[in-house]
């Protein structure tokens, strides 16, 4: 049975939502079954798969529209390059590409690359290939690559490729090179903790709450630092806050990072 909460803690449909959030005991108030700690950290350290609509933009709005047309069949330009360092969303951008077309029908697939990868057969016949960590590919698949943008091209396919430097500082074959930087090529800018504060204090907003600045710079200072952990964490934090009737605290936080085997770790810069 699915039992929905209101901001108060209460169960949905039993009485009306207050404006704020109540965290006092009520008596009155019926019995809803509440979570465990344990699976509430579980719940945490699933966090969401990589999608582009779960993908904080920051300086990277431009980049984010042209893969959400490229998703929805609608760009211009198909084949596009992405590069940053590691942490900055090139792998989250990649999968959620994959993910959205393949959700629509198309055949599209992930690839992380490897100095041992090989190929599978039958990629140059999908709508969509997304090669992640190109620059580590090794001399054979190298040059299966640079096949595999040309198939791609022929037939209107699409293909997105990741590294951690621009084209022109790839140490790959020339002919790869060349291809990789014909298309549209952007640099991953990763959130500022600025940027990131914002970003938990708007998707908090959202739910209903007020994120306390205390209790944001701990989760930034804690644990894991990619956006969508952090989303994750602060659901769990309000759905234990909701279900406990205890307000978003920084102890609150500590105990689940510590469930959820995170907690006491220093910043994952």
């Amino acid at each position: 049975m699915l039992i929905l909460l209101s901001r108060t803690g209460r169960c949905a449909g039993l009485a009306p939502p207050r404006k704020q959030p109540d965290f006092t005991v009520n008596a009155a108030t019926p019995f809803c079954r509440q979570p465990t700690m344990k699976q509430l950290a579980f719940d945490f350290a699933g966090a969401p798969a990589p999608a582009l609509d779960n993908f904080v933009a920051g300086r990277n709005g431009e980049l984010l529209q042209n893969l959400v047309e490229l998703a929805a069949g609608r760009a211009h330009e198909r084949f596009l390059y992405v590069w940053g360092r590691p942490g900055s969303g090139r792998s989250h951008l990649l999968k959620g590409v994959a993910a959205q077309l393949h959700r629509a029908g198309a055949g599209a697939v992930y690839v992380p690359c490897a100095a041992d990868t090989r190929f599978k057969d039958g990629l140059e016949r999908m709508d969509c290939v997304a090669l992640d960590d190109v620059d580590r590919l090794g001399a054979g698949a190298q040059a299966a690559a640079f096949h595999l943008y040309n198939a791609l091209r022929e037939r209107n396919g699409a293909l997105l490729a990741s590294g951690a430097a621009p084209p022109v500082q790839l140490e790959l074959r020339e002919d790869l090179v060349t291809r990789l930087g014909w298309g549209l090529v952007y640099q991953v800018h990763p959130l500022t903790d600025e940027e990131k504060g914002r970003a938990l204090a708007d998707h908090a907003a959202g739910r209903g709450y007020r994120l306390p600045p205390e209790v944001r710079d701990y989760l930034l200072t804690r644990g894991r630092r990619d956006m969508a952990s952090l989303t994750a964490m602060l659901d769990a934090l309000d759905r234990y806050s909701l279900e406990t009737k205890r307000p978003i605290t920084v102890p609150l936080a500590r105990d689940l990072l510590h469930a959820a085997g995170s907690g006491g770790r220093e910043s994952g810069r």
